[in-house]
This record gives C-alpha cells, sequence and structure tokens, in this order.
C-alpha cells in the first residue's frame, strides 16, 4: 500500500505533550466535578467521585495520580478548585480532608489495576472494571470517614459522610465503568 499523502496521514502529537494535555484534562475535570454540588454537612455530594474513578480507569495510574496531584496542589494554593468558593491549606484539613486524601490513593489503585500487565483487559470488561472501581469507592469512604471521625466522632463520621453518599456513589462508580468503557471501545483510551 503506497504511503498516505501528508494531508490525509493522522496527527502525531509527541508524547509528552500529550501526556501534558491529559494532566491538563484531568486536573480541568476534577476542578468542574467539584463545582457540580448538593449541599450536604460535614461534606458536600459533588462529582468527584466520577471523575477519579474514571480517570484511573482511562489514563492509569500515573497519569491519573498526577492530575489528582496537581489539582490538590492547585486547592492548596488557593486556587477555587475544590467544591464551594473556599481552597488553600486550610481546606486540606477541613472535613473534606479525608477524602482528597482518598481521591488520591483512589485513583492510584484504580489505575494500577487497569494497568497491571494481569488484568489487561479490564477496560473491556466492565464488570471488572465497576468491581475495582468499587474498591477505590471503598478507599475514598475509608480515609474520609476516618479523617471524619477524628473530628466529630465515628458514628457521627459514617452517617454524615459515608451513609448518605452510598446511593449516589454507587450510580457515579456504574456511571464512570460505563464511560471507560465506552471510550475504550470508541478508541479513547489505552488497554
Amino acid at each position: 500500500m503506497p504511503p498516505l499523502p501528508a494531508a490525509r496521514r493522522p496527527l502525531a502529537f509527541p508524547r509528552p505533550l500529550l501526556l501534558f494535555a491529559g494532566l491538563l484534562l484531568g486536573s480541568v475535570a476534577l476542578a468542574l466535578s467539584a463545582k457540580i454540588e448538593v449541599p450536604f454537612w460535614p461534606v458536600p455530594m459533588t462529582l468527584e467521585t466520577l471523575a477519579v474513578l474514571g480517570l484511573a480507569g482511562l489514563f492509569g495510574a500515573r497519569l491519573a495520580g498526577a492530575a489528582v496531584l496537581l489539582w490538590l496542589a492547585e486547592g492548596a494554593a488557593g486556587l477555587p478548585v475544590f467544591a464551594g468558593a473556599v481552597a488553600g491549606p486550610a481546606y486540606l484539613l477541613g472535613p473534606t480532608g479525608g477524602y482528597l486524601l482518598g481521591f488520591l490513593l483512589a485513583a492510584l489503585l484504580v489505575g494500577h489495576l487497569a494497568d497491571h500487565p494481569a488484568h489487561r483487559g479490564l477496560r473491556a470488561r466492565p464488570l471488572l472494571l465497576f468491581a475495582s472501581m468499587l474498591v477505590g469507592v471503598a478507599v475514598i469512604y475509608a480515609c474520609g470517614v476516618a479523617w471524619l471521625a477524628h473530628l466529630i466522632g465515628w458514628q457521627r463520621g459514617f452517617a454524615l459522610g459515608a451513609a448518605p453518599f452510598i446511593p449516589a456513589d454507587l450510580t457515579k462508580t456504574a456511571l464512570a465503568a460505563a464511560l471507560v468503557t465506552a471510550s475504550r471501545r470508541l478508541g479513547f483510551s489505552r488497554g
């Protein structure tokens, strides 16, 4: 087959440029997902869980983890990327601090499972992907409720920081798994 004319060749972007674009895209997705919220106390209900799990499934551990770290650094620096209008280092120590750490750990864990050679087909197997994302949600809850328990006690921490969110997080997890699976089928995901 003869080579394609220059006008018909697909664009080839350098890998560092693609990684940088993915990093920025992930950070922006997290910031936007934090702004879509239902006010609850002591922590709001947002779409951050969906964004974290989706990024981990699409990008893998390194890039998803780096995107979450960038987003956390932006918030710690005072940029309004978290839920509500507040940011800065004190926000990281507030009621949502444990969940923010949980987002990073979940991105790394779910991304690792999606990247791992033994799980090569994970992105193409929605039920296994969903199960791995549920493990990520458990990590988010463990960190978030543990931090809340430190602030308000275990019973209140679970009652206010986990129980009301479980149905919505199951829905967000299923949606994240479906989006990652669909993006793979459309050729937008690696793996």
